[in-house]
């Protein structure tokens, strides 16, 4: 019964999480990583997860705190020297405009969070606020920060008149 419902909760909500993950941290590879990682967590803590009021927000918020336990580590391993191809992480077929994600990429950390929680995980300001940690109104400023940077870049980038 447990593999059951965590099947069908994987099935049901990957896409919108890895779409999520990858707004936030806009690196494709890294983003199918950390959401593997996540739903790897999700099955061995299940009947701790699936009694929480998001799970799909669970998924994403322990990615993003994957990463940054990966940036820690990372940063202090030693660079390679020289040129090396780097494949390309774009969005391709995770359902995000390239130009889109071209420009979260751009947004501060918090700002893509949030747009991760309240736009792509369609969850509200209240619970955006639990699950960041923060109060309310900062998810309302943070997305009225970011909706109006993904305007104005994207407006202006599809019709430099229509930003004028």
């Amino acid at each position: 019964m447990k593999q059951l419902e965590f099947q069908e909760f994987y099935l049901s909500s990957r896409d919108v999480c890895l779409r999520a993950v990858l707004a936030g941290v806009g690196d494709r590879q890294l983003a199918e990583d950390l959401v593997a990682e996540a739903f790897t967590r999700a099955w061995t803590s299940w009947h701790r997860v699936s009694r929480h009021p998001a799970p799909s927000a669970w998924i994403v918020r322990t990615a993003l705190n994957t990463r940054v336990s990966w940036w820690r580590r990372r940063r202090r391993e030693v660079a390679l020297e020289g040129d090396h191809e780097v494949a390309d992480t774009s969005a391709g077929d995770a359902g995000l405009d390239p130009a889109l994600l071209a420009v979260l990429r751009r947004l501060p950390q918090r700002q893509r969070e949030v747009i991760a929680f309240r736009i792509f995980l369609d969850l509200d300001t209240r619970t955006t606020a639990e699950i960041l940690g923060i109060a309310p109104g900062t998810v309302t400023a943070h997305l009225s920060r970011a909706v109006t940077a993904l305007r104005d870049h994207l407006v202006t980038a599809d019709n430099p008149e229509a930003g004028s």
